[in-house]
């Protein structure tokens, strides 16, 4: 873990789809950890910022937004999914805003608390983990995570393998974890592990404030 002394620590949660990374991520929160979801701010940014919503808009066409200036999810999940270099154009401009905004909030809560989690399914993809301490990797058996998404979002098989085909694999993102959370079993094992981590980047901070 490359920490910096004095300063709150900035750990990444990801995994594949259906990995369980969201429900790691509120087991920190519950916990007391703050959590920057790279989703809610790419939402958030995509809905609100105006220069975004123009190139995006371009991109994908004016369906791309609903009627009531929502992101039009569906369509645009669609159109992604299914053309990979339209996908690459449309993280090429959502990314580095992201990035940026991440960066923006973890330094407003550097030293507020000993660690702040980061959850991002393209840690990886987007380099996110280039201004993280470390990063969990939550991993799970392929075919459990595809039954997970199939159950969680109604969706057909063959959505979900196209979704995870524009990820990173698990196993390439386990040989880069730093962590890593096996969630095969139980939540309460799951929950057990996630506390074993708090109890680690807690103590770890401290040490590194002394």
């Amino acid at each position: 873990m490359e920490s910096r002394p004095g300063t709150t620590l900035r750990v990444g949660v990801t995994g594949g789809i259906g990995s369980g990374k969201s429900l790691v991520c509120s087991f920190f929160q519950k916990l007391g950890a703050p959590v920057l979801s790279a989703d809610d701010i790419a939402k958030d940014l995509m809905t609100n910022d105006s220069g975004l919503r123009k190139a995006l808009a371009r991109l994908l066409g004016p369906e791309a937004y609903l009627a009531d200036g929502s992101l039009n999810r569906k369509f645009i999940a669609e159109r992604i999914f299914s053309a990979p270099a339209l996908q690459k154009k449309v993280n090429a401009l959502v990314h580095p805003k992201v990035a940026r905004e991440i960066d923006r909030r973890m330094k407003a809560l550097n030293g507020l608390t000993p660690y702040v989690i980061v959850e991002a399914a393209l840690i990886y993809e987007a380099g996110l983990d280039a201004m993280l301490d470390s990063v969990v990797v939550v991993d799970a058996e392929t075919e459990v995570r595809i039954q997970r998404v199939q159950e969680r979002d109604r969706s057909s098989r063959e959505d979900v393998e196209k979704r995870t085909e524009a990820q990173w694999s698990n196993k390439r993102k386990v040989q880069r974890a730093d962590y890593v959370l096996r969630n095969n079993g139980s939540i309460h094992e799951l929950g057990q592990n996630v506390r074993f981590l708090h109890t680690l980047f807690t103590t770890t901070a401290r040490q590194e404030q002394e």
